[in-house]
């Protein structure tokens, strides 16, 4: 499988803005693939926190929305998270994810970035 690569990660006061990018070159939306963004805390589990469609359509996980946007560049197959107004809670990994569309479940997922908001 090819790989899911993500960037933009680090460090950022609460408050601030972070965006993530996740190269998904191997899943295109022209052979049927949708993506999405996922984060793990420590001790808690992998949660889905937005996902886009191949009309673009989103999807937010209620902790997110309104601060959060994603989006794609279709042409490159480049997926990102824009992360604003960030709270102490985002802190986590933030994995980029892939699923067949039509299917509910995430089958690929990338090894992550890390983000971690302060006080």
């Amino acid at each position: 499988q090819a790989p899911l690569v993500e960037s933009g990660g680090g460090s950022v006061q609460a408050g601030g803005s972070l965006r993530l990018s996740c190269r998904a070159s191997g899943y295109p939306g022209s052979w049927n693939w949708c993506l999405g963004w996922f984060r793990q805390a420590q001790g808690r589990e992998r949660a889905e926190v937005a996902g886009i469609d191949n009309a673009g359509r989103p999807t937010y996980a209620n902790s997110v929305k309104g601060r959060f946007t994603i989006s794609k560049d279709f042409p490159n197959n480049i997926l990102y998270l824009q992360m604003n107004n960030l709270k102490t809670d985002d802190t986590a990994k933030y994995y980029c994810a892939a699923r067949r569309c039509g299917e509910v479940d995430y089958s690929v997922f990338g090894q992550g970035t890390q983000v971690t908001v302060s006080a």
